[in-house]
């Protein structure tokens, strides 16, 4: 009968055990989605958040630097604007005017620090037009 029990307690333990380190896993990976407005509109509060940006890259904005993997560019929605700066590979789909999501920080001089750029390419998905 003291077996039974102490099996029962390591299995609650354990069941405790995984879920508490499931939930923090979870939490510490969650990242809020805004549109760029929704994010200049936060204000102080939204330093330092990893955070993703929805917008499209504004034409004329972009700047590359040190063999193409440092990346200075625009995004922007109908209401705001927002610069960004990028350290890494370029994805290929990476256009001006194209919709993109870029997820990273926003530091406190306003420059979003993107850790990654998400850029979408509709017409891939599209059906072709009916002719």
């Amino acid at each position: 009968m003291l077996k039974k029990k102490k099996f029962i307690i390591g299995g609650i333990i354990l069941l405790v055990a995984l879920g508490y380190l499931g939930f923090t896993g979870f939490m510490g990976a969650a990242t809020y989605y805004y549109k760029v407005s929704e994010l200049v509109a936060l204000g102080d509060s939204g330093y330092d958040q990893s955070v993703r940006v929805n917008g499209k890259v504004v034409p004329g904005s972009v700047v590359k630097e040190a063999q193409g993997r440092i990346l200075k560019f625009t995004v922007a929605d109908e209401a705001a604007s927002l610069p960004v700066y990028y350290e890494g590979i370029v994805p290929d789909t990476f256009k001006e005017d194209v919709e993109i999501v870029v997820e990273g920080k926003l530091t406190s001089n306003g420059v979003f620090q993107a850790k990654t750029l998400l850029p979408k390419c509709p017409s891939r998905y599209e059906a072709a037009p009916e002719q």
